[in-house]
């Protein structure tokens, strides 16, 4: 079921509704990050003021560019499927006019978006914090830390898209935790590759969509 699911939220993402609603989720998320960049310049340029060093722009650019490494591994996936929330009855409601459009959904409204879209991001990071120190000690084994990376964030991950799309279709059976879990792991691994995981966001959504419906469709 996931694997279908998969398969069929592949074209889904490249829908002409769909991709204006990625382009407002990336333009947002990088902005966002942008933002964090210039805080972080600022912040390491007043430090190297007060305490007197050397250096210059060089060094502040250089301290800059490590933190957004490490700030990017953590936040980007947060971030990313944060900002998502946002739009996220938008860009299921595309999926769902598309694909099923004989299936009558609920809307939830904006302001159930955005308690979603900072629940997710609180619980992410939160998560994610508590197993910094995890992630450190497992580093010796070469795949532990991806490991552990994986099974977290899969189980946070579907548990997000699972709360985007079954307030939709409250008469339906829920997703079954098992399934919320592949599912998740499937977008987590996709968060894991450069370039791709510019489309995970969107394409989550619309995996939960045919993960929840495809079930419907086939009884």
């Amino acid at each position: 079921m996931v694997l279908t699911a998969a398969l069929r939220a592949v074209p889904s993402i490249f829908q002409r509704a769909t991709l204006r609603l990625m382009g407002k989720t990336l333009i947002l998320t990088l902005l966002l990050f942008g933002l964090l960049a210039a805080a972080l310049w600022a912040g390491f340029h007043g430090l190297r003021l007060w305490l007197g060093w050397g250096g210059g722009g060089y060094a502040e650019a250089t301290a800059t560019a490590l933190t957004m490494i490490a700030a990017g591994w953590l936040l980007f996936r947060a971030t990313a499927m944060a900002v998502m929330g946002l739009f996220a009855d938008d860009i299921i409601e595309a999926v769902e006019r598309a694909d099923y459009p004989h299936i009558v959904a609920r809307p939830v409204g904006w302001g159930r978006s955005l308690r979603l879209a900072l629940a997710s991001l609180v619980r992410t990071i939160g998560w994610n914090l508590l197993a910094l120190p995890a992630y450190l000690a497992l580093l010796v084994t070469g795949v532990g830390t991806i490991g552990l990376f994986l099974a977290l964030n899969a189980y946070l991950l579907g548990r997000d898209m699972a709360d985007m799309v079954q307030p939709r279709h409250p008469a339906l059976p829920p997703l079954p935790r098992g399934g919320r879990w592949l599912m998740g792991l499937v977008s987590a691994l996709l968060f894991l590759v450069p370039l791709v995981n510019l489309l995970a966001p969107i394409f989550s959504a619309a995996m939960a969509v045919h993960m929840l419906l495809g079930r419907k469709t086939r009884s």
